[in-house]
């Protein structure tokens, strides 16, 4: 399988918000400039897409192919809980440091952990029944998607997804399979 993973455009929000699984909007000037990179990249057509619900995948994702996007929240980003939408500078040291310290099962917030992200991106991976597809996602998705293509088991994907610097940029592509 060939997967396509597309980080989605840069949000229109402050900078240093956690802004997870918030629907934070983005600009129009940003979503025009991602998705002319992206039709100069010369993405394959005719793919099936597959989005993150949230406006800052599922816009572009249209823009992509439009009426022909399969909107799946499995592939939002992690559910932040009480930290949702605060500066990550506001967020007590000691509650960020619980996390650094159990990656896997800390619920950041109270809402989700790591492994339940990994639980629901496998679970999407394991239903898609394609040779390829275009996914309009987050970074953490795409870290996650990338570590289980790789083979590893779950629990083992998922720190090392957690684990992975952050170098996926906004718009960019991320080519696994080919």
């Amino acid at each position: 399988m060939t997967l396509y993973l597309v980080r989605h455009p840069q949000p229109d929000v402050a900078p240093g918000l956690c802004y997870g699984a918030s629907d934070v909007p983005v600009r129009e000037a940003e979503l025009a400039r991602v998705h002319a990179a992206l039709a100069a990249r010369g993405l394959p057509r005719d793919l099936p897409v597959h989005a993150s619900p949230l406006q800052r995948c599922a816009l572009l994702a249209e823009r992509l192919a439009p009426g022909r996007v399969t909107h799946d929240a499995r592939l939002a980003e992690m559910d932040f809980g009480a930290w949702e939408l605060r500066a990550w500078s506001d967020i007590p040291r000691a509650d960020v440091d619980a996390w650094t310290a159990d990656l896997l099962h800390y619920r950041p917030g109270g809402a989700e952990n790591v492994l339940d992200v990994a639980r629901r991106v496998h679970a999407f991976r394991a239903d898609l029944r394609v040779p390829s597809a275009l996914v309009v996602c987050h970074a953490g998705t795409i870290r996650l998607l990338a570590a289980l293509h790789g083979g590893a088991p779950l629990e083992q994907a998922a720190l090392q997804a957690a684990q992975t610097p952050h170098r996926i940029g906004y718009g960019d592509v991320v080519v696994l399979g080919v």
